[in-house]
């Protein structure tokens, strides 16, 4: 369905048109004086000059053959203002269209479309750190937003499953169990099926490692050649590198469940590394590339650039490939699979560059066609409320299963206190107001902006955060519970100003919705449903709701109740997280 704001300014534009002016004066707005009116036009001052006439002329001219029951006001005031007022059967009329189609009735603009969405992109066998946070919040939420739009949106997690951290690991293995059938190059049995490690022994093996290696370059010399071994394929290298994957992953996709995130695609860059060579025997095959100091290149500088965009390397001196090559050869291996209509990617802001070096790649040599986005989402730094990046007491960079595990038992401790639900409800509750608190504290800010992480603010019930609008849904859900059978009611006329204000809000989900997929902006919903919240809180304060006598009126006020608790849950899946039944 139309969004209202488009019938508004189609009825406006036609009545422009038939007083003898260009239909496109007829845009309409939300009024920015809601205490003089609802709507507003203000074509009339802009038509002035083209028809060199008073605005208020104009604006007298399109008012008089405006005159329609759906406006209970239609006033040309000075110098040339059209102030407008929908009736309330026709926003009720709109209302109820509303509640009974399929998404609020809000187009399916992405179907027939596919989106893939590159976010996470954690290493294998190094542990999740609050660095991931940002990515996997944003990134999950976008896909969603796109999902709701229709899209088939598949979410990739791309994994850094094939660098040196792999070498590093057999490496340090190897000095500390040299024994394994893994490094006797004549074994020609079945390797164990468990691994020779835990996943907590990883996560000690890889530091201790890296560490090494910038000490000792004879270790350094023999990571980087345990590495080479692997991607050509040596056979107890790769039985090692599954065992590596196998712990790795099911400890990623834990801690992904835990933050209600999930991937439709586990790949990384082995996946992509087959696609290397061939990509790289086209490239300059067909004369795209350039030798530039030992290293193999495309140029991706235009005239018109206003700082320097370095080439894109695809082979370092050396003759190693690095993130450029795996991500374009990444490319080459999505629109094979995937086809889609667009790219997305979600990382921090400081890859600004690489990515407009790939992707300027990618579309010069074809291995993305022009008709097909990329986008970079570049995002800004969480930090402490010392202004600094957030960090341990100790200044360690905080493991995301800590962040999620304070910010939960912090939730709790007021969940507890306050006597909230009943202690069989106490794990289920905190969770869902943890991660309300966490995810909404992150996405009320424009993505691109950095941000102070305050666990005191985030997880406040009052205010701008998502306890507050999760307390809104509740409260709605304890109305409608207590008045019985509600689903089916119709919206009625608003009965008094409080229920107006909240139908006038409500039709402005589209927009918020369409904003946010346009901009890759989910502030956008937490804007509007802030707003949202705000004018159920002040109706339902305003209002005898279940103890309003006229059964009528109380039928629709429960109404306009449950399509305001549609709208939220609507929105609140969309950030990422659900409402629980009581707070």
């Amino acid at each position: 369905m139309e969004k209202i704001l488009d019938l508004i300014t189609q009825k406006v534009s036609e009545a422009f048109q038939e007083a003898g002016y260009e239909a496109a004066y007829g845009k309409v707005t939300v009024s920015n004086r809601p205490d003089l009116c609802q709507f507003q036009c203000n074509g009339a001052l802009a038509a002035a000059k083209q028809y060199k006439c008073a605005p208020i002329q104009i604006a007298n001219a399109v008012a008089e053959k405006l005159q329609s029951p759906d406006f209970s006001m239609i006033q040309a005031v000075m110098p040339g203002f059209l102030n407008l007022n929908v009736s309330d059967e026709f926003l009720a009329s709109y209302l109820e269209q509303m509640r009974t189609a399929p998404g609020l009735g809000i187009p399916k603009t992405g179907e027939g479309k596919t989106l893939v969405v590159d976010y996470g992109g954690p290493n294998v066998a190094k542990p999740l750190h609050i660095g991931h946070l940002r990515s996997a919040i944003i990134g999950e939420s976008l896909k969603r937003i796109y999902r709701f739009f229709g899209y088939n949106a598949i979410g990739d997690i791309h994994l850094g499953d094939w660098g040196l951290q792999m070498g590093l690991i057999i490496a340090e293995l190897q000095e500390r169990q040299p024994e394994l059938p893994y490094f006797d190059q004549d074994f020609t049995g079945e390797y164990p099926e468990e691994a020779p490690f835990t996943i907590s022994e990883l996560e000690e093996i890889y530091p201790t490692a890296s560490a090494k290696k910038k000490e000792d370059p004879a270790f350094a010399e023999k990571a980087h050649n345990a590495t080479f071994q692997l991607q050509q394929g040596r056979r107890g290298y790769r039985a090692l590198w599954q065992h590596i994957m196998k712990i790795s992953v099911a400890d990623l996709k834990k801690n992904y469940d835990n933050l209600d995130v999930h991937f439709e695609s586990w790949l990384g860059e082995s996946d992509a590394d087959p696609y290397i060579p061939p990509m790289i025997a086209d490239l300059k095959a067909r004369g795209l590339t350039v030798e530039s100091e030992g290293a193999l290149v495309i140029p991706v500088a235009r005239e018109d650039d206003k700082k320097e965009v370095p080439p894109c390397i695809l082979v370092k001196s050396d003759g190693a490939s690095i993130y450029a090559t795996t991500d374009l050869a990444t490319m080459v291996q999505r629109m094979r699979d995937f086809a889609p209509q667009k790219m997305l990617y979600v990382t921090d802001k400081r890859q600004s560059l690489h990515f407009e070096q790939v992707f300027r790649a990618a579309k010069l040599s074809g291995i993305v066609p022009e008709d097909v986005e990329l986008e970079h989402l570049g995002f800004g730094t969480m930090n402490g409320k010392d202004g600094k990046p957030f960090k341990t007491r100790d200044g360690g960079v905080m493991r995301l299963e800590q962040l999620i595990a304070d910010i939960t038992a912090f939730v709790r401790s007021k969940v507890v206190e306050n006597q909230i639900v009943s202690a069989n409800q106490v794990d289920d509750t905190t969770k869902k107001i943890a991660m309300a608190a966490l995810k909404y504290g992150d996405l009320s800010n424009q993505p691109t902006k950095d941000y102070v992480f305050d666990m005191d603010r985030f997880a406040a019930f009052e205010g701008n955060t998502g306890p507050y609008i999760l307390y809104t849904i509740v409260r709605i859900k304890s109305i409608l519970a207590k008045y019985g059978d509600w689903e089916n009611l119709p919206i009625q006329p608003a009965a008094n100003p409080y229920a107006r204000d909240l139908m006038l809000v409500i039709p402005r989900v589209s927009t918020a919705l369409e904003a946010a997929l346009a901009g890759s902006a989910p502030n956008q919903i937490c804007a509007y449903i802030y707003e949202l919240a705000g004018t159920v809180n002040k109706f339902y304060h305003e209002t005898r709701i279940l103890g309003e006598e006229n059964k009528q009126l109380q039928a629709g006020y429960i109404a306009l109740m449950g399509l305001a608790k549609t709208v939220l849950e609507t929105c609140i899946d969309l950030l990422g997280f659900s409402a629980p039944e009581k707070m």
